[in-house]
C-alpha cells in the first residue's frame, strides 16, 4: 500500500471513529499526523508541526473569545430583546427574528451550534405559546446559523478563505457568504410557507396580559440565554442519545410555556426589562463588533490580531467578564478544526493532496467531479463535523481545480460550503439534535422521525441544487 492510499484510509477512519465515538477528531487527527508523518512518510516532528495553522488558530481563538464577552455581558441577550420588541403583536414575524438573529450570530463568530443552543429554546417556547408549527421553527433557527456562517468574519468563513488563499486559488468572501445566506433564506421562505406560515399571517396579535415581558400587544416570556460554556461544537456526539439529548435539554433550556413553567418563570423574572436601556460595556461591544468588520474587510488587518484586541479593550472595562469568556472559548471546536487542519497539511507535505486531485480529476468529467465532491460533503457532514468536512475536502479539490478543468473555482467553493453545511438539520447533527431536545408539547419520536425524513431529503437535494445554480450555470 502506498503511502498516499495509507493516509487517506487514516482520514476515513478518523470520520468514522469519531463518528461512532464521542472522540474529538481534532485529537485524534493530531495523533495520526503524528503517526502517518512519522511512519509512512518519513517526517521529523519539526516538519510535523510546520503544519500546524497558527493564524487559523489565532482567528479561532479571537472571534469565539470576542464572541463570549458579548454574551456574558448581555449584548447578545439586549440585541434579542430589541428584535423582539420591533415584532410588536405580529405572530408570523417570529420566525423570521429567530432567522436572523441565529444567523447574525454566527456571521459574527459564533459557532453554529453555540447559535442554536442559545436561540433554539426561545424560538421553540414561542413555538409551544401561539401555535407555530416546531418543525417550522426549529429549521428556521438552524438555516439562519448556517446562512450567516460564511461570513468573512465568521468560523466557516475564515476556514474556507484561508485555505483557498493558501492554495492560491481565485476567492470572492462575499460570494461564499451571499450565496450560503441567499440559499438558506430561500429555504426558510419555502418553509415558511409550508409548515404554516400563511396561517400565521391571518392569525390575530395575542392580546396583552399575563407574566413574562410584555410587549405591545405581544405578551411572551423571555428569559436570558443560558451563559455557560459553548459546549455544542459538532467534534463532540453527533449522534446524540436521548439521555444526552435530555441533559442538552436540561442546561440550555431558556423557558418552558404552560403549566408547571416554574422554572422559566424564575428565569423569565430574573431577565432585564425590554426596556431596560443597553449599559455602557453593551454599546461598547456592538462598536466593537461593528469595528471589526470595518477592520478586517475594509483595511485587510489580520481578523485574529483584530478580535484578541477589541476582546482585550471590552476585558479592561469589565475584567470579571474576560475571566469568564476565556473558559468559553470554543475550545473543542478549535482543536477540532487545527487538529484536521495539521493532519491535511501532512497530506500536503506527502504529495497526497497534488495524488488526489490528479486522480479524481481523471476518472470522469470535471462537472461530474465537482457534483460528486458535493455529494461526499453532503453526507459526511450530515454524520460528521461540517469544519472538518470544510478543513478536509476542499484541500482535497484544490489541485482539481487548479488543473484548468474550467471549473470555476469561486462557484465550486460557494456550492461546496452550501452543500457541506446546510445538512446540519440532520439529528444526528449537534444542531438537529439541540432542535429535538428543546421542542415542547410534541410527540419526540414523532418529531425525531420529521428531521431524519427533512434531513435525508436535503442532503439528497442540496448537492445537485447547488452543483447546478453555482458550477454549471
Amino acid at each position: 500500500m502506498s503511502s498516499h492510499m495509507l493516509s487517506i484510509y487514516a482520514l476515513v477512519l478518523m470520520f468514522i471513529i469519531a463518528t461512532i465515538l464521542p472522540i474529538n477528531m481534532g485529537v485524534i487527527a493530531f495523533v495520526g499526523a503524528f503517526l502517518v508523518g512519522t511512519l509512512a512518510a518519513g517526517m521529523t516532528t519539526k516538519a510535523i508541526m510546520a503544519s500546524f495553522p497558527a493564524e487559523l488558530f489565532l482567528t479561532l481563538v479571537g472571534i469565539t473569545f470576542l464572541f463570549a464577552q458579548a454574551q456574558n455581558n448581555g449584548t447578545i441577550d439586549w440585541l434579542v430583546r430589541l428584535a423582539l420588541r420591533a415584532v410588536g403583536g405580529r405572530i408570523a414575524a417570529i420566525p423570521w427574528v429567530m432567522f436572523a438573529i441565529a444567523a447574525l450570530l454566527t456571521a459574527v463568530g459564533a459557532v453554529s451550534p453555540a447559535a442554536v443552543a442559545i436561540i433554539a429554546p426561545i424560538a421553540l417556547g414561542f413555538a409551544a405559546k401561539y401555535g407555530i408549527n416546531p418543525l417550522m421553527m426549529g429549521l428556521m433557527v438552524i438555516h439562519g446559523a448556517q446562512g450567516g456562517g460564511f461570513s468573512p468574519i465568521s468560523i466557516y468563513g475564515g476556514i474556507t478563505n484561508k485555505i483557498v488563499q493558501k492554495a492560491g486559488l481565485p476567492i470572492s468572501e462575499l460570494t461564499t457568504a451571499f450565496v450560503s445566506l441567499g440559499v438558506n433564506l430561500g429555504v426558510a421562505v419555502i418553509l415558511f410557507f409550508l409548515f404554516g406560515g400563511m396561517r400565521l399571517m391571518r392569525q390575530a396579535a395575542p392580546g396583552k396580559g399575563g407574566a413574562g415581558m410584555t410587549m405591545p400587544g405581544f405578551n411572551t416570556q423571555v428569559a436570558v440565554a443560558a451563559q455557560g460554556p459553548q459546549i455544542y461544537d459538532e467534534s463532540e456526539g453527533e449522534a446524540l442519545s436521548e439521555e444526552k439529548l435530555t441533559m442538552a435539554r436540561s442546561q440550555e433550556a431558556l423557558t418552558a410555556t404552560g403549566p408547571g413553567a416554574g422554572a422559566a418563570a424564575a428565569a423569565a423574572a430574573s431577565a432585564p426589562a425590554v426596556d431596560a436601556p443597553a449599559t455602557l460595556q453593551q454599546l461598547a461591544t456592538v462598536v466593537g463588533l461593528v469595528a471589526l468588520a470595518v477592520l478586517t474587510l475594509v483595511y485587510k488587518l489580520d481578523i485574529g490580531f483584530v478580535a484578541v484586541t477589541i476582546g482585550l479593550l471590552l476585558s479592561i472595562m469589565a475584567p470579571q467578564v474576560q475571566k469568564r469568556a476565556i473558559g468559553q472559548v470554543s475550545w473543542p471546536e478549535i482543536m477540532l478544526i487545527v487538529g484536521v487542519s495539521t493532519y491535511v497539511g501532512v497530506m500536503e507535505k506527502m504529495g497526497t493532496i497534488s495524488f488526489v486531485g490528479t486522480s479524481v480529476a481523471s476518472l470522469t468529467s470535471p462537472l461530474m467531479v465537482a457534483l460528486l465532491l458535493c455529494f461526499v460533503g453532503a453526507v459526511v457532514s450530515a454524520f460528521a463535523s461540517s469544519t472538518a468536512v470544510l478543513g478536509s475536502l476542499i484541500p482535497l479539490a484544490v489541485p482539481f481545480l487548479q488543473a484548468g478543468t474550467g471549473v470555476d473555482p469561486i462557484g465550486f467553493i460557494a456550492a461546496m460550503a452550501v452543500a457541506s453545511t446546510i445538512v446540519d438539520v440532520s439529528p444526528f447533527s449537534t444542531n438537529g439534535a439541540l432542535v429535538l431536545a428543546n421542542a415542547q408539547g410534541i410527540d419526540r419520536d414523532v418529531f425525531l422521525r420529521q428531521l431524519m425524513i427533512y434531513g435525508g431529503i436535503v442532503t439528497l437535494v442540496a448537492p445537485p441544487v447547488v452543483w447546478l445554480l453555482f458550477v454549471v450555470l
